[in-house]
């Protein structure tokens, strides 16, 4: 189906106040997501940052012990600039990141502990729009995400955690896949864009270890194909699942 057969995005939802965006590893979320983040602090919101790995293997010239400490502080660096403060890391091992029960434990405590009215996940599906192979971090940690917040719901599930003082929150009213190759929903960026292309550059090593792509190419081609079912406004998709 062309772009111009498909139907046009909705406006993404503005009830709400809070929001845990969770991925898999540092850069995930600026790679597209983060315009849109930049827009929700600039109107007041609050968003979190929650990152399954430390993103270790992620450039092939530097050993995982050196590379860990460098992505996790170009995380933070990057997150400051679309005004968020709050990034936690959980640990598991990049590259190697399984869907189970131990990985839907971690996110449902996590919601639990941060009761957010959003929930961004990353991309779970096959491919990016049927053209690129999507990678097995990327599907565990979109699909535990998505479990996850029905998990962080039900007390009977991971009882433990309420031992722990961690209640049950099924407050979450908005669930969103960020890149997915379905989206709904559009955020628009028109003003914050600027602002998501520094956010990127600031994984300098990562990127230097891709042989330094240009971000501003990269973040505006995909704008601009969003744009395209969103009257024209440079914007970032999501796809919203039901809760």
């Amino acid at each position: 189906m062309s772009v111009s057969a498909r139907p046009p995005l909705a406006e993404f939802p503005d009830d709400w106040q809070t929001a845990l965006a969770v991925v898999a590893h540092p850069d995930d979320l600026e790679y597209g997501g983060a315009a849109a983040v930049a827009r929700w602090t600039r109107d007041g919101k609050q968003v979190a940052y929650l990152l399954v790995t430390r993103g270790e293997a992620g450039i092939d010239s530097m050993p995982p012990d050196e590379c860990a400490p460098v992505r996790t502080a170009e995380q933070r660096d990057s997150a400051a600039v679309v005004g968020v403060t709050d990034v936690e890391f959980l640990d598991h091992p990049d590259g190697m990141i399984e869907y189970g029960l131990p990985l839907r434990r971690d996110l449902a405590a996590a919601i639990r502990r941060r009761r957010p009215d959003l929930v961004v996940a990353i991309n779970h599906r096959e491919t990016y729009g049927g053209t690129f192979l999507n990678m097995a971090d990327h599907r565990a940690t979109g699909q535990a995400t998505i479990d996850a917040v029905r998990d962080a719901a039900n007390r009977w599930v991971f009882t433990d955690l309420v031992d722990q003082g961690l209640e049950p929150w099924g407050g979450v009213r908005h669930l969103a896949v960020i890149a997915s190759p379905q989206p709904t929903h559009a955020v628009d960026v028109t003003d914050t864009f600027d602002i998501g292309v520094e956010s990127l550059r600031r994984h300098a090593a990562y990127l230097a270890g891709l042989g330094d792509p240009d971000p501003e190419e990269f973040l505006r081609r995909g704008a601009e194909s969003t744009a395209e079912r969103f009257g024209g406004r440079l914007s970032v998709g999501f796809e919203l699942l039901g809760i």
